[in-house]
């Protein structure tokens, strides 16, 4: 296609008509944003709270008619909220479409339905609709959402002026829900990145693990074919498949290792243990102090579990330097029993309310990381001071 073609109105309407066209199907085919929370106390607070409001404006405007029939019209609308996240356009076309119904009846006879300004509340509607509701959802929803703001407009008499500031509170709820929706989807996505990158320590942390036991086979093969002129020949036989095996076992391990890294150079460093926790300890001036404390058999632990114990541990002071201010003291407590590990990491911070916390990525792959394992992982702020991270891992590690 040449510029010619392009200025060709015909041509440029056409590609602007498929352009449309793929826009509607993606919007169309476009699936409920997942995890909907349902419907909980919080929303029954809202609308008794909403309720309560709309008994103060009835109170406070004694102009108004029908005062009775405004406060019905709001309190009878106002459970679409509680289900505005489960069924979005259901409680979309309940509120919008009694008021489609309201405003007719204005526009087309002489009886003076009021709306009282606690009917805002509807933007809650639109919000949830585009926030978490099915693309065929939002474009099933605008018909009705233009044509019950046409008919308010046109039966209060509104100016043009009114329309555009109408059609922008609309339009901004509209956005601000899709906008909410797509960051969520962009969060999840950097989260799952978090536990692809955690998944890959953890690949690698097993190449180490089972390179040990398979090197042992290794060696133990060489050793039997060197004293095999005192065996029979099938002993040699088989120490010679055992080996063979065993060093095709390694190599093949590597090669998914190496698919995992993608570019990044292997560490030849033995992974850190349980054992390495006091290279966390520091008494360094200017930073909080990290005192690291073990008490228990920790002997005998899968090399796996002794890995992901140092790691949460690791990730935890971390944290605990870059975010708790006004710490002086970082504690990291590990016990254990004849089942499980415990893990304590905890700071002396300032109160809670004072930091800013939520789940981070950080703790997202600690999380992952004991999961994996079998055991849980959890974080959260102390009674007065402080922050705390409790991992509890089975002894066995993960069973299948």
């Amino acid at each position: 296609m040449d510029g010619s073609d392009i200025a060709d109105p015909t041509v440029a309407a056409g590609v602007s008509s498929a352009a449309m066209r793929d826009l509607f199907r993606l919007v169309w085919s476009e699936p409920r944003d997942p995890g909907p929370p349902a419907p909980s106390f919080r929303d029954w607070l809202l609308v008794a709270g909403l309720a309560l409001v709309a008994i103060v404006e009835v109170s406070a405007r004694p102009e108004l008619p029908h005062k009775a029939l405004a406060l019905a019209l709001v309190i009878s609308l106002l459970p679409t909220l509680v289900w505005r996240r489960s069924l979005p356009l259901a409680m979309f076309a309940v509120g919008f479409g009694t008021t489609a119904v309201v405003s007719a009846v204005r526009l087309l006879t002489d009886f003076d339905v009021p709306e009282l300004h606690t009917l805002a509340f509807l933007l809650l509607l639109v919000y949830a609709l585009f926030r978490w509701g099915a693309g065929r959802e939002m474009v099933l929803a605008l018909p009705i959402l233009l044509g019950s703001a046409s008919l308010g407009l046109l039966s209060q008499g509104a100016t043009a002026s009114d329309m555009l500031g109408a059609l922008a509170v609309l339009l901004a709820a509209t956005t601000l829900g899709a906008a909410v929706r797509y960051r969520a989807r962009v969060r999840t996505q950097e989260l799952e990145q978090v536990k692809m990158r955690e998944r890959e320590r953890l690949a690698r942390e097993l190449h180490d693990t089972v390179a040990h036991h398979v090197s042992a086979i290794a060696i133990r093969a060489q050793a039997g074919l060197a004293t095999a002129p005192r065996d029979p020949a099938a002993a040699v036989d088989a120490l010679r498949v055992i080996g063979t095996e065993a060093s095709r076992s390694l190599a093949e391990m590597r090669a998914i290792v190496r698919l995992l890294r993608g570019d990044e150079s292997a560490e030849l460093a033995p992974s850190p243990r349980v054992a390495d926790l006091d290279r966390l300890a520091d008494q360094s001036a200017g930073v909080p102090a990290v005192v690291v404390e073990i008490a228990g058999d920790l002997d005998d632990l899968p090399p796996s579990v002794s890995a992901a114990l140092f790691r949460i541990a690791q990730e935890s002071v971390t944290n605990a330097r870059r975010h708790a201010r006004g710490a002086t003291r970082i504690r990291v407590g590990v016990t254990a029993d004849h089942d499980s590990v415990h893990l304590r990491v905890c700071d002396d911070g300032e109160p809670p309310h004072a930091r800013g916390w939520g789940r981070g990525y950080g703790l997202t792959g600690m999380i992952e990381r004991a999961e994996l394992l079998g055991g849980r992982c959890s974080a959260g702020p102390d009674a007065e001071r402080g922050w705390t991270v409790s991992a509890v891992l089975p002894r066995k590690g993960a069973v299948a």
